[in-house]
């Protein structure tokens, strides 16, 4: 079980290829997420960093509906340029705050440490780029827009709307499962206080947003 591996590396020095880092992270996390804590191993964290912002990015222009205001190539170049600029931000501040939260958990990751792990926990989300393709082959900025016609070419168009939605479900959920893992692995926390790690965060910026939000309904 990914939850409690027996790490049989242990004993002796832990050693992985570039390869078996971005395919052992899929079904033994914590000992990809081990090497890379115990030799600050940073050579991908940029560039997954990049494909991390963008893949953030094309989710939320999907959300918010952006094709319904603009072309199809803008939306791409948009989410592409401003993701890859700026889409590494909101993981640093996340792992920030989650070396800070989890000095009360008795962590004892830094943020350094903690953002090469975010890197990396996100490689099954950065997957879903891929399915950007055929969902653009079939829908084109429909994708992007409020009004999305998955009925309008046939059975082919809902095969691929529904598959393509199940496994970006599917890497979403493993995305987490990882980032748990990997929470633990470098705080040397449990499980248990990791989820609490990554929830942590959400609640100190929420907090007081929803809290300003209540006051100001109460005073109307």
């Amino acid at each position: 079980m990914i939850l409690d591996e027996n790490l049989q590396e242990s004993n002796s020095e832990l050693k992985l290829s570039d390869k078996e880092i971005f395919t052992k992270i899929w079904t033994s996390p914590r000992l990809v997420f081990k090497y890379l804590n115990d030799n600050n191993y940073d050579k991908f964290v940029t560039i997954l960093l990049i494909l991390a912002g963008i893949t953030r990015t094309f989710d939320r222009a999907s959300s918010q509906n952006m094709g319904d205001d603009m072309p199809l190539i803008a939306v791409m170049a948009l989410c592409i340029f401003l993701g890859g600029l700026l889409g590494w931000i909101p993981y640093y501040i996340y792992a920030a705050m989650m070396s800070w939260t989890g000095k009360w958990l008795n962590g004892q990751g830094n943020t350094n440490s903690l953002l090469r792990m975010t890197a990396h926990a996100m490689i099954p989300s950065i997957v879903t780029l891929v399915l950007l393709i055929p969902q653009i082959a079939f829908f084109g900025n429909g994708i992007f827009q409020s009004n999305i016609d998955i009925y309008g070419s046939g059975l082919a168009s809902i095969i691929i709307f529904y598959t393509t939605l199940l496994l970006e479900i599917s890497l979403g959920i493993w995305t987490l499962v990882i980032f748990v893992i990997g929470i633990s692995e470098v705080q040397k926390i449990s499980i248990g206080k990791s989820i609490l790690n990554m929830i942590l965060p959400g609640l100190i910026i929420l907090g007081p947003i929803v809290l300003i939000a209540l006051i100001v309904r109460l005073v109307r």
